[in-house]
C-alpha cells in the first residue's frame, strides 16, 4: 500500500517531532533541550497543518519552531555550544594580537580546531563587544554570520545554475532545500553552534560555479572553504574533476591554482605565526592525538576501531586513506559531469571520511546530506544532463501537446 503525499509529509514531521523530543528527555545540554521543545512544537504544528491540506503553512511552522525562534532566543540570551565561544575568541585574538590559538591549552574549551579563516566569523563580536543591547548581541553572535554565509552561498549557487531567486516555500524540487533547513539535520546545528554550515555553503557554491563554467569563482569558494576546515579538501578534487570533464583542462587548472593560492593567502600567516599550535589544535586534537581528548566521540566505526582494537588508530587512518584513494580514483575513471553527480561524489567521500575518522560526531553527516539535497533542489527545470565534454546542458525533449 502506497502512502499519499499528505501522509508522507505528515509522517515525516511527526518523526522529526519525535527526534526533537529526545533532546529534552535525554540531553544534559540546556541549548539542546530548549531547541528540542521549540522544534517539537513546530514539527507537531507542521504535521497538523499538513494533514489538513496546508503544506506550505506546515513548512513555515517547522521553520519558525525549529530554526527562527530557538536561534533568536539562544542568541539573545547568550546560550550555545562551546564552538560559538571558540570562534568569537579567535576573532578577538586576531584583532588584538594577530594570533588565533591559545598557547599550550590545558582544557577542551581552550582548543580551536579550525583553520584561520574561521576567525573571521568571530570578528563582529570582537568589534561590537558584549553589550546588553539586543542589536549588539544579534549582530555580534557568530551563529548569525554562519547562517548568513550558508544562505548567501546557497542563494548565489542557485543563481549561478540558472534558477530563479525563488520563493522560500515554492513547489517542486525547490522545496527540498527549505525542508532540509527546517529538519533537525540543519536546524539544530544552526541554532546551537552553526560552525560547520559555512563550509557546506561554500562547497555548494564551488560546485555550482564549476558546473556553470566559472573556474575562478569556484577556486575562490574552495579557498574560503579550505581556510575554515581541512575537511573541505575533497571538494577541491571534485570541483576540478567536474571542470576538467565538462570544460577542459585549462579551466580545471585555473580553478586549482586559485584554490591553492587563496588557501595559502588565508592560512599561511596564521600557520607561520603559530605553526606548533596550528598543528596540535587543528590536526592532532580532532583526530584524538592531542594531550586533551576530543569530545567528538560518537560511536562511529572509525572511533570504535581506534578505541577498542590494538593499533586501532593506525588502522582507522589506513582505512581513511584507502577510502580517499578510492574516491580519487573514481574521479579519474568516471568524472562527474553534472552538479548532481559532483555533489553525490563529494557527499560519498565526506561520508566515508566521517565514518572512518578516529574521532567524529553524527552531526558531521549533515554536510553530505545537505550536499545531496541541495544539488537536487537547484537543478534547473528542463535540464536532464550535461553533454560530455562540452558542459552545455541538453534540454529534455519538449512534451507533445
Amino acid at each position: 500500500m502506497t502512502l499519499s503525499r499528505t501522509a508522507r509529509w505528515t509522517t515525516g514531521w511527526l518523526l522529526a517531532a519525535a527526534w526533537a523530543l529526545s533532546f529534552p528527555l535525554f540531553s544534559s545540554l540546556e541549548p539542546h533541550r530548549l531547541w528540542g521543545w521549540c522544534a517539537a512544537a513546530g514539527y507537531l504544528v507542521a504535521a497538523g497543518a499538513t494533514l489538513s491540506g496546508h503544506r506550505r503553512a506546515g513548512l513555515a511552522a517547522a521553520l519558525l519552531g525549529a530554526l527562527a525562534l530557538p536561534l533568536l532566543w539562544l542568541v539573545l540570551t547568550g546560550q550555545g555550544q562551546s564552538e560559538v565561544t571558540v570562534i568569537e575568541r579567535s576573532g578577538r585574538l586576531l584583532l588584538e594580537s594577530g594570533r588565533l590559538y591559545v598557547d599550550r591549552p590545558a582544557a577542551v574549551q581552550e582548543y580551536t580546531p579550525y583553520l584561520p579563516g574561521m576567525a573571521l566569523l568571530g570578528v563582529p563580536r570582537a568589534l561590537l563587544g558584549s553589550g546588553d543591547g539586543w542589536v549588539v548581541r544579534l549582530l555580534g553572535d557568530a551563529r548569525i554570520w554562519c547562517a548568513a554565509a550558508l544562505f548567501g552561498c546557497l542563494w548565489a549557487a542557485r543563481r549561478l545554475l540558472g534558477g530563479a531567486p525563488g520563493r522560500l516555500l515554492g513547489s517542486g524540487p525547490g522545496r527540498l532545500l527549505p525542508v532540509l533547513v527546517a529538519s533537525p539535520v540543519v536546524a539544530l546545528p544552526l541554532a546551537v553552534s552553526g560552525v560547520d554550515l559555512p563550509l557546506a555553503g561554500l562547497c555548494c557554491l564551488a560546485l555550482a560555479a564549476a558546473a556553470a563554467g566559472r573556474p575562478a569563482l569556484a577556486g575562490a569558494a574552495l579557498a574560503g572553504a579550505c581556510a575554515l576546515k581541512w575537511t573541505a579538501l575533497p571538494a577541491v578534487a571534485v570541483a576540478v574533476a567536474l571542470l576538467a570533464a565538462c570544460r577542459g583542462g585549462r579551466p580545471a587548472v585555473r580553478c586549482g591554482l586559485v584554490a591553492a593560492g587563496g588557501t595559502a593567502l588565508l592560512v599561511l600567516p596564521g600557520a607561520l605565526l603559530q605553526p606548533a599550535e596550528l598543528w596540535h589544535q587543528v590536526f592532532a586534537f580532532p583526530t584524538g592525538r592531542a594531550r586533551v581528548p576530543t569530545p567528538a566521540s560518537s560511536p562511529l566505526p572509525g572511533h570504535l576501531l581506534a578505541e577498542l582494537v590494538p593499533w586501532g588508530w593506525y588502522l582507522t587512518v589506513g582505512l581513511l586513506l584507502a577510502g580517499g584513494l578510492a574516491v580519487a580514483l573514481s574521479l579519474f575513471a568516471r568524472p562527474p559531469r553534472t552538479v548532481v553527480a559532483a555533489a553525490d561524489r563529494l557527499a560519498l567521500g565526506l561520508t566515508l571520511a566521517f565514518l572512518l575518522a578516529p574521532a567524529g560526531r553524527f552531526g558531521y553527516l549533515a554536510l553530505p546530506l545537505l550536499l545531496v539535497v541541495w544539488a537536487r533542489s537547484v537543478r534547473p527545470p528542463g535540464v536532464s544532463r550535461v553533454v560530455a565534454g562540452s558542459g552545455v546542458p541538453r534540454p529534455r525533449a519538449a512534451a507533445r501537446r
